[in-house]
Parts: C-alpha cells; sequence; structure tokens
C-alpha cells in the first residue's frame, strides 16, 4: 500500500524526535521514498545525520545549504504525503498562522499533498486554548491530525499528548492509501448521539442512542477522503481518524446551531443523531425539590434539524435521515422524506433483534426519493456504514 509513495517527513523540536527515527526506517521498509525536513532545534535531539543515514537522502535544516539553495517549494511538490511527526506547538502554531520563518514551514505552505500532522507536548500545552484553536484551524485546512497518546511524559506527569507511535502512524497511512478516495475534497456533515434537554441543573430528558451509527458513518467517509465535521451529542466516544473533526454539543438547540453553522459548506449531509422532539418550555434555575403532589412539565416542540435543513437544501447537496420505527416502518419513513425534503432515508425497526440503540450491530434498509427500496441483512455497524455510503454515492 505505501510501496513507491513520495514521503516528505519533517522534524520539530520535541523529545519525541527519537521516534522518529523507527518512523523514518518503517517507511523504508514498507518502500517508500523518504525524504526529511527539520527544524533547528529539532537537532538538538536528534542528528541530521541520523535522518540521512536511515533514509538515504540529504536532509534540509535551513533555506541554503553553503552556496546551495535548498528549494522548498520543489520539494513541496514532489511529496505524496507531507508528515510531519513529532509537530511541537510552536510549529504548528506557525503553521496555522503561515509563519515561516523556517524550512519546514516553508516545505508545509508549499505542499500540494494531504498533511498527516503527529503533534506532541505536555499535558497542559495540549490543553491550552491556544493550542487547541490552532489544531481546529490546521483541521480547517483540510490537514489530518494524528491524535495524541496518553501515557507518561518528558515532565514527568501523565496524560495526553505522546506523540503516536511509528507503527500506528504507518497503519493510519497504509488506511489512507488503502481507501477508496471517492469522497476525496468533499466535505461531509454529520450528526450523531443523543441530545440532552435540560428540565433543572440536575435532570435532562434524554434517549439512549450511542451515537456509534454516526461515529461509523463519520470514520467512513473520512477514509474516503472527506473532510469530516461531526456533531456529536453528550456521549464519550472514541474518535480515532484524523480526519474527523468533532463538535460536541448538548441540547437540540445546539445541535441544531452547529448544523446550521457547516451546513451551507458541506455536500453531503448524514442526520445520524437522535434528536429530542420536545424540551422543557422553563428550566428551573435550581433543583427542582420532591415534594406529595404530582408534577407536570409544559414540554415545547424543538427546532426540526432535517426539516429546516431540507427547506434550503441546494442542489449540489446530499440530505440523508434516519427513521427509528416500530410500526408501519416504510410507509412512515416515505412520508419523512418527502416532508423534510430529504434524499434517502435509513431505515431501522425496534422490532429487529440487535437493531437500534446501544447495540454493536444494526439491520437497516435504505428508501430513496425515487422510490428505490434497498434491504441489508443484520451487520456490525461499521459494515452498515459502509453500505450507507456506498449507496448515496453509487446515486
Amino acid at each position: 500500500m505505501l510501496q513507491g509513495k513520495k514521503i516528505l517527513l519533517g522534524l520539530t523540536g520535541s523529545i519525541a524526535a527519537y521516534k522518529s527515527a523507527s518512523l523514518c526506517r518503517l517507511l523504508i521498509k514498507e518502500g517508500c521514498e523518504v525524504k526529511v525536513v527539520m527544524t533547528e532545534a529539532s537537532a538538538d535531539f536528534i542528528t541530521p545525520l541520523t535522518l540521512a543515514t536511515l533514509s538515504g537522502n540529504p536532509v534540509m535544516t535551513s533555506f541554503s545549504d553553503g552556496d546551495a539553495w535548498n528549494n522548498h517549494v520543489e520539494i513541496g511538490l514532489w511529496a505524496d504525503i507531507m508528515l510531519i511527526a513529532p509537530a511541537t506547538a510552536t510549529s504548528m502554531s506557525k503553521m496555522a498562522h503561515g509563519m515561516a520563518d523556517n524550512i519546514l514551514v516553508a516545505c508545509y505552505l508549499s505542499a500540494k499533498c494531504p498533511v498527516f500532522i503527529a503533534p506532541a507536548m505536555d499535558l497542559d500545552m495540549w490543553k491550552h486554548k491556544s493550542t487547541i484553536n490552532n489544531v481546529a484551524l490546521l483541521k480547517s485546512y483540510g490537514n489530518q491530525i494524528i491524535p495524541v497518546g496518553h501515557g507518561f511524559l518528558a515532565s514527568g506527569l501523565e496524560g495526553d499528548g505522546r506523540m503516536a507511535e511509528p507503527e500506528e502512524i504507518i497503519t493510519l497511512l497504509k488506511e489512507y492509501f488503502a481507501a477508496k478516495q471517492d469522497l476525496s475534497g468533499q466535505k461531509v456533515l454529520i450528526t450523531a448521539g443523543p441530545t440532552f434537554e435540560a428540565i433543572d441543573p440536575v435532570r435532562y430528558i434524554g434517549n439512549r442512542s450511542s451515537g456509534k451509527m454516526g461515529l461509523a458513518l463519520a470514520e467512513v467517509c473520512a477514509a474516503k477522503g472527506a473532510m469530516v465535521t461531526l456533531i456529536l451529542g453528550p456521549i464519550s466516544l472514541d474518535i480515532k481518524h484524523p480526519g474527523i473533526n468533532v463538535i460536541n454539543v448538548e441540547s437540540s438547540d445546539e445541535m441544531f446551531e452547529a448544523s446550521d453553522a457547516h451546513f451551507d459548506e458541506s455536500n453531503l449531509i448524514i442526520l445520524a443523531a437522535a434528536v429530542a422532539d420536545y424540551k422543557a418550555a422553563q428550566i428551573s434555575p435550581r433543583k427542582m425539590k420532591k415534594s406529595d403532589n404530582d408534577m407536570s412539565i409544559h414540554l415545547v416542540h424543538t427546532t426540526d434539524i432535517a426539516a429546516t435543513l431540507g427547506a434550503r437544501k441546494k442542489e449540489h447537496q446530499i440530505l440523508v435521515g434516519f427513521a427509528l420505527e416500530t410500526n408501519d416502518e416504510k410507509k412512515h419513513a416515505s412520508q419523512k422524506l418527502h416532508k423534510k425534503n430529504l434524499d434517502f432515508i435509513v431505515i431501522n425497526s425496534l422490532n429487529d433483534l440487535g437493531a437500534g440503540f446501544q447495540y454493536d450491530t444494526n439491520k437497516i434498509s435504505i428508501l430513496d426519493k425515487q422510490g428505490n427500496f434497498v434491504e441489508y441483512a443484520l451487520k456490525t455497524k461499521k459494515e452498515v456504514a459502509v453500505d450507507i455510503i456506498d449507496f448515496v454515492t453509487k446515486k
């Protein structure tokens, strides 16, 4: 899968640079041609001679080498992938804001290929708002951020911030090249999980959605080359793919606002979240105390996200909805599809064993606006996600 690929490996000034020697060696073993570019700070942790020996190519550490100029534009155009590992907070800030004061950032700004970034820093640096904002900026440019690891750090602390292991990075690159890139360049918006509608500071109206189906869809789309925005309700899921930008929300109002903000820029929109249909008309600012009397809570409609977005859908956009039914599944789903101006609707039935909330499996059928109807067997949610995306892209 990596045989013959041209990899531009970039190193910045982190103690994790020691891992880059193993990473370079693994790339060579996979049949890649590797060229290395380093910041001057990275040479304090590993010598250019080491990387030159492992890669079999001269290493660039500055804009010039004696009387020769290192052509960052040429090297940026040469690569199939630019892989920056490790990437420090400082270097990511420079990349996010276009500060080309070293050869590595200049190559990054010249690169026409996909860029993978493996951050490495201490716990507090990784969680600082400035780093979070820079990571978000880099993702918005289409860069792939490789998830950091959890463990012991150079400071002696334990937490998030470790550079991913070389073997993990190789696996990610293999998956990237192995995937059929039929969504390359497309922007995909996916909602997933439940919403929680507050009653008071303690209690809420919610549902049992696990978000697993939405996450599986996000992973499949990202593997096919899409830039995915996943708007995720209040659940904890392990998001590993660097091509998925997660926006965490809690209420239906927050999910609508996030969906609305990213809708116009998206080509494919998949509304897989289990959004509450009702919310409390008034939220108590204090915990409501138990009494001997019965309690009534006045509920009002939440914003119908599918209908609102469907009403302003453009010709170039594809809108996919979900219908979880308990009876007359196809009839109810067809009504929802036409009422909300969907292009496709994915139907679940709670009457099917192994389908619905919390399961790792699902059994679906798909109906499109032309009346085409396809039923599928019970499968894992990852397999179901592949079926859904294949159906949509073929149509």
